[in-house]
């Protein structure tokens, strides 16, 4: 039997250690030393390693980090996750106030006039704590706002989370985990020591943390929360959005105290023009004010559209501004054949991170601000993964600068390029209904393992750099910059440092890769080392004449002539001097196909089915090596056909047409 004496000091160990957490990391109250806690805990745990039974979730010890996780399990939120819509202007708050109050009259049938809360939004991340009699059971990502990420091992290390509330009650709360600016100094010192990639800001850093599969990397990183919302409780909620946190304090949580009850929407902006100045000084990110009805009934009445509370909403603070160049305005086409236009930039650090891309809109806005390649712009970023120009610094001008002019036909619209305005708008958009379908599937292919073998960019990842302006050429690719990845969903520092070391490692390619990528018409695999082998250099295939082209085995007048349109097309001319910028083909020595003595020069192989001991590329290689050749059809020309396990329609084709038929074994002992 334990004594009492000893049960007794181990409850006041967990009761004093929770206190000072509290009044440290919450109330910023140092009541005691660090030293003098790290004692206090010391004992505790060692009452635990000589007690075990003591050990409860809610323990001070746990939150020292376990095992690191193999991956992160989906969590399907209780309560539906919703973002704010955002406000740029006193304008945008205005309508904003009118919205509510038109809705309440539409509700209540009178005149009111609601209260507002005015709180700080802190840009970190948003997490999601569910409790159950009191206790952490749960801490999840926002993820989609339906299902988000587990993640409640790696906030147990977060001491301002409390892992036991002041009272046993069920309930969910949402709030924001953030990273210091001090601390963010710190870990990216350490990481220049160990040559580690740094974090761009303290955002990245926190999103970057939280998702950690170590908690042990976490728990050393020292985030911090604030907990700003009651999603869900087993008991009656406050009346007010004001006396919610109030309760949420009392409850245990960490709530960032810069939180205002104005009267009416003029002292809400009033409260933001008092922060706009003097948010920078806070130790935490803040990009704006988060305005919210105050009265819950007034909250229920007005409710929520499809993805955002119709109560409150997010007025930004103006977003950092900085200065570049336009380099260039290329046409991005999107899923439904809008073309946009977008600013290709001299890369610039803006809101901590680095960006080389701002969207342009359409045609108007270009008229509007009057921007031309080669001018000076005014860049901010404000809410947007893109940037936008803003104005145009015309008195920077040296007369060099190009008008951009909207063209008739894109390239990039497919069939014969043609673009028509659409009726009472301002964008223009491809005649051809597929362009992005086509679109997406070159870029898969000139990344795929045929071609630059860019291994990471996948299909959805293309997928989200067309969709945000980021990618509209195959040169785009080798320009992007760690900036513009971060803003895409899913990307942290080492996915996006992993998949721009690729990008890298990919800018020397083989020519015959290289004219693979291209998506030349009439052009496949098989005519691309063709073509490689028999000239050498790009330079040469572009300087031949049809009839050189013709002269090649397999190669016909149809397939030269569009070689030859290919090469001579001024966009194509254009996007081979921008690649080449970025890429190095080594020269071609003289292929070992044209070798004597040789024995397969001139013969011809199918591969059909799957190969037990190698891939069908890995066998292509093994016949181009001894001289021979590979087609992607049956005929009465092909020597051999090769037939692996389940073979299809080319296996039936050889035995009509009497063509021999060998195995993989074969093959191999064939080739040898």
């Amino acid at each position: 039997m334990i004594k009492k004496e000893i049960r007794e000091r181990y409850e006041k160990l967990k009761k004093a250690i929770d206190n000072y957490r509290y009044l440290y990391h919450v109330e910023d109250k140092e009541e005691i030393s660090q030293e003098a806690l790290d004692s206090l805990k010391n004992e505790l745990v060692k009452l635990e390693e000589e007690y075990p039974i003591f050990i409860t979730p809610d323990s001070p010890s746990q939150r020292v980090a376990g095992e690191p996780l193999k991956e992160f399990k989906k969590v399907k939120h209780k309560v539906a996750q919703w973002s704010f819509n955002d406000a740029f202007d006193e304008e945008d708050i205005k309508n904003f106030d009118e919205r509510v109050k038109r809705f309440l009259k539409a509700e209540t049938g009178k005149d009111v006039s609601p209260t507002y809360t005015c709180e700080l939004k802190i840009d970190g991340l948003k997490v999601v704590l569910e409790y159950q009699k009191g206790k952490l059971k749960t801490a999840a990502t926002r993820g989609d706002g339906k299902v988000g990420e587990d993640v409640t091992l790696n906030v147990r290390t977060i001491e301002s989370i409390p892992l036991k509330l002041e009272k046993e009650i069920d309930m969910i709360a949402e709030g924001e985990v953030w990273l210091g600016k001090k601390s963010l100094e710190k870990i990216n010192k350490k990481r220049e020591k160990l040559g580690e990639p740094v974090f761009a800001n303290p955002r990245n850093a926190a999103a970057g943390s939280i998702r950690q599969l170590d908690p042990k990397v976490v728990a050393e990183r020292n985030l911090d929360s604030f907990i700003y919302d009651i999603a869900q409780l087993d008991s009656d909620a406050p009346d007010t959005q004001f006396e919610e946190l109030g309760l949420l304090q009392k409850l245990g949580f960490k709530v960032n105290r810069n939180f205002e009850l104005c009267k009416n929407i003029d002292e809400a902006i009033g409260f933001w023009k008092k922060w706009k100045d003097k948010a920078n000084k806070e130790d935490y990110l803040v990009d704006g004010v988060v305005i919210k009805v105050n009265e819950r009934e007034y909250q229920e009445a007005i409710g929520y559209t499809g993805k955002a509370p119709r109560f409150a909403i997010a007025f930004k603070f103006p977003a950092e501004q900085v200065t570049t160049i336009v380099e260039d305005i290329v046409l991005q086409v999107g899923r439904t054949g809008v073309l946009t236009p977008v600013a290709h930039l001299k890369p610039v650090s803006v809101a901590g991170s680095t960006v080389s891309r701002a969207t342009l809109h359409n045609e108007d806005e270009i008229k509007r601000l009057g921007v031309r390649v080669g001018d000076t712009v005014v860049l901010q970023k404000a809410g947007d993964v893109i940037p936008d120009i803003v104005s145009v610094l015309k008195e920077m001008r040296t007369g060099k600068e190009k008008e951009y002019v909207f063209p008739k036909k894109v390239s990039i619209c497919g069939g014969d390029g043609s673009v028509e305005r659409i009726e009472g708008q301002a964008a223009y958009r491809c005649v051809n209904k597929n362009s992005f379908t086509q679109q997406k599937r070159k870029f898969e292919y000139f990344v795929s393992k045929k071609a630059f073998n860019i291994d990471g960019l996948g299909p959805q990842i293309i997928d989200k750099l067309l969709e945000q302006n980021l990618i509209s050429e195959f040169d785009d690719i080798f320009t992007l910059k760690k900036g513009d990845l971060l803003e895409l969903e899913g990307f942290r520092d080492k996915s996006a440092d992993s998949l721009l070391a690729e990008i890298e490692n990919a800018k020397e390619v083989e020519l015959a890769q290289f004219l693979i990528s291209l998506s030349i018409d009439q052009v496949g695999e098989e005519t691309a080392y063709d073509l490689a082998d028999h000239f050498g250099t790009l330079e040469s295939i572009q300087n031949a004449s049809e009839e050189q082209l013709e002269a090649i085995q397999g190669v016909g007048g149809v397939v030269a002539h569009s070689i030859q349109v290919w090469f001579k097309d001024k966009n194509n001319v254009g996007l081979l001097k921008r690649l080449l910028k970025h890429i190095t083909i080594p020269r071609q020595g003289k292929p070992l196909v044209k070798h004597e003595g040789l024995a397969f020069v001139g013969i011809t192989f199918v591969l059909t089915g799957t190969m037990e001991n190698m891939s069908r590329d890995e066998a292509k290689a093994k016949i181009r090596a001894v001289g021979g050749s590979v087609s992607s059809s049956v005929s009465k020309n092909t020597d051999y056909v090769v037939a692996g396990d389940s073979p299809g329609s080319k296996y039936d084709e050889a035995q009509k047409l009497g063509v021999k038929v060998i195995d993989e074994k074969e093959f191999m002992k064939l080739i040898s």
